[in-house]
């Protein structure tokens, strides 16, 4: 018995929470569900955007699953929080191209691994009425630590992603790290780009990453672009891994704009699920829901209006539910 921490947010996080939900209630996972509240409308009920109650549940758990927040002005990010309250020092960003979506190539099949802790992330902001200053917070440890997970989800090569040119001492730190592991995997192929360089080689040879690493702002953009490649952000799950604690997550936000209409895609918020069952060792679980959203999306029945048709989160998450039993 797993106990799952279930915080859905806003807006279509819930609607592709209640699909993940489905899931586990039908295929009987061994989930024992805990529930906690995170985000904006959160914060109009209790005065907070993460609520301490919700952190005690989800470090008590053995994973957590987040469906999505939106930002409430002058107020943190509650999921950024909440990685750093779990001290999930490492984001991964599988890109994958899918049959039956139309994308730049269909051997799509790269992970980005973004240090999860640091960098301009770290939200430490100040200033007067002339100027505002953002501090970037890059660290040996920290830097060495995401290089050891890079390299030990590598397949054949690692890229190592940075601006060293310009923030000399920062990324000077990270690149440093890079090489300094690389050392203990000689079988893996190591290279390292600028983040502009990386970001137009995204486009045109996409095909040829296999792990890129990166720091906390460089990561989070350049995986919206992954996205963007291989049929958008309903198709990019994600994971948040730490040495005590896991928080999954699809990559999209609360998209007020299409909330409780029911056509929000629910595969990325599935395919986090499935991370989630990797994560816990219930590897058969996550290749079964992982093959059988390929088999919906190749098939092109079932498609929601962000992939071109016309189903509805629902029927989405039947389809897939359908391949599974």
């Amino acid at each position: 018995m797993y106990d799952i921490a279930i915080i859905s947010g806003d807006g279509i996080g819930k609607e592709v929470m209640a699909s993940a939900e489905y899931l586990i209630d039908k295929l009987d996972l061994n989930f024992s569900l805990r529930y906690g509240e995170a985000g904006f409308e959160c914060f109009k009920k209790t005065g907070t955007t993460l609520p301490e109650e919700t952190i005690k549940i989800a470090k008590k758990s053995d994973a957590t699953l987040f469906g999505a927040s939106t930002s409430t002005p002058g107020k943190s990010s509650p999921i950024i929080n909440l990685r750093k309250e779990l001290h999930t020092y490492a984001n991964l960003r599988p890109i994958k191209s899918y049959k039956g979506v139309k994308c730049i190539r269909d051997d799509i099949d790269f992970l980005i691994v973004r240090e999860n802790t640091e960098g301009i992330y770290c939200q430490v902001e100040y200033g007067d009425d002339n100027k505002m200053i953002a501090e970037r917070h890059i660290t040996f440890k920290a830097s060495e630590k995401i290089a050891e997970m890079a390299f030990k989800k590598a397949r054949s090569k690692v890229t190592c992603v940075h601006k060293s040119n310009v923030l000399k001492k920062t990324d000077g730190v990270f690149k440093e790290s890079f090489y300094k592991i690389a050392k203990s995997y000689p079988q893996i192929i190591t290279e390292d780009y600028y983040v502009d360089a990386t970001a137009m080689y995204l486009v045109t040879k996409p095909q040829n990453f296999d792990v890129i690493l990166s720091t906390n702002l460089f990561g989070d953009i350049l995986s919206d672009e992954g996205a963007g490649l291989v049929g958008g952000l309903g198709l990019a799950p994600s994971g948040n891994i730490g040495d005590k604690n896991a928080l999954f997550e699809p990559v999209h936000g609360s998209a007020p704009d299409i909330a409780g209409k029911n056509i929000a895609n629910p595969s990325s918020m599935i395919l986090s699920l499935a991370m989630m069952l990797e994560y816990l060792g219930e590897i058969e679980s996550a290749n079964d829901i992982n093959k059988a959203v390929e088999k919906v999306i190749a098939s092109g029945k079932t498609m929601t209006p962000d992939l071109g048709g016309n189903s509805t989160t629902k029927e989405l998450t039947k389809a897939i539910l359908n391949e599974l039993i």
